[in-house]
């Protein structure tokens, strides 16, 4: 048997190594303007053919003339902005950030409008950089001069191999997070340090010890490799002392809480399937309109929400084409055509309308939240974590935003994020309205005014005022975007559940 203590420092020790070896490949001379470091843009075999107008992340849509293009579809992609961020009032001071970041780009997670006329390609080159990493080799045999066990790497290269035995050297397997989304977690990283190191100086420029940091990712290749790209960009190998290398935590599938588990709660994937059928019901009719539009690019079925294939997949691969520059058919440039497929997508996946379908999808990750945020509260500077990055999925992002009541009713971006910040003040808000003599005074009155916490919720760079805090007393008068922490803990825990296990039993209504 291995000590965990071990296989840990081992597992860091690769883990760094890989890094090297990926980052050593990172190329100088960017395709695309961004104030970070770029990788290349993929080198693409047969199956997808790479001209001068394709940009893994097209920024703006004007003719060589300078002048603008009618309207072209393009996912959203919203990197963290570092000098737009809003700084808190006067007299409050960031005590605790909870961030949640969707997973950056990746390949669709089927094969779709791969036929004529729509032609994308089935077959992704765009992994070169997850492709060379080192393993850990656990040798069981004794030898002169070394350990039983973890003694040594091994240099691998890993190739996708196709159904008829073929390989082709950096193919992507469905769904895996390419090169361009290696670069944007990684980026998102680096915008993280910028905000919370340098412009901030809420975290340490060099990290000591682990015990201020936290990381947690879903337990899905795309999610896990995208945080480690994001750890790497906060604090690389050089802002780390030797024993203050971060873990990575990953939780087993029946505890994960970072979506909405219906592996463990059978209730919430029935509630669920009466939402898809719902959204089928309800959405059909008008998706029945595109047909004479778009049938023709999946093989001639109609397109419907439960269709063959779906209208998610449908979107899928668009989304995901178009976030690395592939070519799609006209109709997905057309507005209307993209909005009427998003609108019935968003109802069937992200429709998280009633409070127990919140309960049991986002209470336990909000319990989460509460709780540390709560610890964090009661232990003040005994508690040193100050900042919590967790690695998840779309269905998180749209959860978190619909259960607040601030959803925007669009298909979340890849490395799109939801932050919670927690703040703290000494001064009563009449007192922060009252001026600097009035605070003065209220200092020379004698005793130390109340704490008050207050938690800020931010989406795509853009400040969500909580309907829960709306009202008067609830929030820092002047700013509604404040929530006091009372009111927000008050609506937490109608939203968390008593008995998750007994709630999610499948002998349940259905």
């Amino acid at each position: 048997m291995y000590s965990a203590h071990r296989v840990h420092k081992i597992s860091i020790a690769f883990f760094l190594a890989n890094f090297a070896v990926i980052h050593s490949a990172l190329a100088t001379t960017p395709l695309f303007q961004t104030p970070y470091q770029t990788l290349p843009f993929p080198i693409c075999d047969a199956d997808l053919v790479v001209t001068p107008e394709m940009a893994p992340i097209p920024v703006i849509n004007k003719g060589a003339d300078g002048e603008p293009r009618p309207y072209v579809y393009l996912p959203p992609q919203v990197p963290l902005d570092v000098e737009g961020y809003p700084t808190a009032p006067a007299g409050l001071e960031l005590e605790q950030v909870h961030v949640y970041v969707r997973h950056g780009e990746r390949t669709p997670v089927g094969i779709r409008l791969a036929n004529a006329p729509a032609n994308i390609p089935p077959h992704w080159k765009m992994c070169k950089t997850a492709r060379r990493f080192q393993a850990a080799v656990a040798e069981m045999t004794d030898m002169p001069g070394t350990q039983k066990g973890w003694n040594g790497v091994h240099q691998v290269r890993r190739v996708v191999e196709r159904q008829d035995g073929s390989a082709v050297d950096g193919e992507c397997l469905l769904g895996e997070l390419t090169d361009v989304g290696r670069q944007s977690t990684y980026n998102y990283g680096i915008a993280l340090r910028q905000l919370y190191v340098n412009r901030l100086g809420f975290i340490p420029d060099v990290l000591e010890n682990t015990r201020s940091v936290y990381f947690r990712s879903t337990n899905m290749p795309r999610t896990l490799e995208s945080l480690q790209q994001i750890m790497h960009g906060l604090y690389p190998n050089e802002k780390c002392l030797e024993h203050a290398y971060p873990p990575l935590l990953v939780r087993n599938g029946k505890d994960e809480n970072l979506i909405g588990n219906t592996y463990s709660c059978k209730r919430l994937g029935i509630l669920q399937l009466g939402f898809a059928k719902a959204a089928a019901d309800a959405y059909n009719p008008m998706l029945e309109l595109l047909d004479k539009r778009i049938s023709k690019y999946i093989d001639g079925n109609p397109v419907r929400v439960d269709g063959k294939p779906r209208a998610s997949g449908i979107m899928d691969t668009i989304r995901a084409s178009l976030a690395h520059g592939i070519k799609v058919p006209p109709e997905f440039e057309d507005q209307s055509v993209v909005d009427t497929l998003e609108h019935a997508i968003v109802q069937e996946w992200f429709a998280d309308k009633t409070d127990e379908v919140r309960r049991l999808a986002m209470g336990r990750l909000l319990e989460d939240l509460t709780n540390k945020m709560q610890r964090k509260i009661d232990k003040g500077d005994k508690d040193p974590l100050k900042i919590l990055v967790h690695s998840t999925h779309d269905t998180a992002l749209a959860g978190l935003c619909s259960t607040l009541d601030v959803y925007d009713e669009k298909w979340p971006a890849f490395t799109a994020s939801v932050t919670f910040e927690l703040f703290k003040s000494r001064m009563r808000p009449e007192v922060q309205q009252q001026g600097q003599s009035q605070g003065i005074l209220a200092k020379l009155g004698g005793g130390t005014p109340p704490v008050e916490y207050y938690v800020r919720m931010r989406y795509q760079n853009q400040t969500m005022p909580l309907p829960l805090c709306a009202e008067e007393g609830k929030h820092l008068n002047g700013a509604p975007e404040f929530c006091t922490f009372k009111a927000f803990r008050e609506r937490m825990k109608e939203l968390i559940p008593d008995d998750w296990d007994a709630e999610c039993s499948s002998n349940t209504r259905s």
